[in-house]
């Protein structure tokens, strides 16, 4: 079962090791503050409910993305509102990442099996969880 929600944030791509002439060269028009509206896909896995048919209660999911994505990255600046981007450059293959560990650690074990975070039409990255082992 997948569900998506969209959020806006805005955002530099600069590391912080460097110069702003360097981050400048490494990320083009990039290292210039600037916005993205994101769109956020979440599959979940595991064998339907015998009562509900469900794989998951739908409004826990949801409460989950809003308080772990939507509370912490919808309209805020990745580098200067969340502690998330200290030491490294808020990418999409990074802001994946840091989606994925949360989401992890907020729904049951086993249950996320992939994200794709889509930064524009022509561009998304894919996080796929490893399949359980038995």
């Amino acid at each position: 079962m997948t569900r998506a929600i969209e959020f806006s944030a805005s955002l530099r791509l600069r590391h912080p090791e460097l110069s702003e002439e360097e981050n400048e060269r490494l990320y083009g028009p990039a290292a210039r503050q600037h916005g993205h509206n994101y769109r956020l896909e979440v599959s979940v896995r595991g064998e339907p409910d015998p009562v509900t048919g469900m794989i998951m209660d739908l409004r826990e999911l949801k409460a989950v993305l809003e308080r772990e994505v939507m509370a912490r990255f919808d309209h805020r600046d990745l580098n200067r509102d969340t502690p998330f981007f200290d030491k490294e450059p808020p990418t999409p293959e990074n802001l994946a990442r840091v989606i994925r560990e949360l989401l992890v650690r907020a729904l049951p074990p086993g249950r996320l099996d992939r994200i794709r975070l889509r930064q524009d039409p022509g561009l998304w990255v894919d996080v796929v969880e490893p399949p359980e082992r038995p």
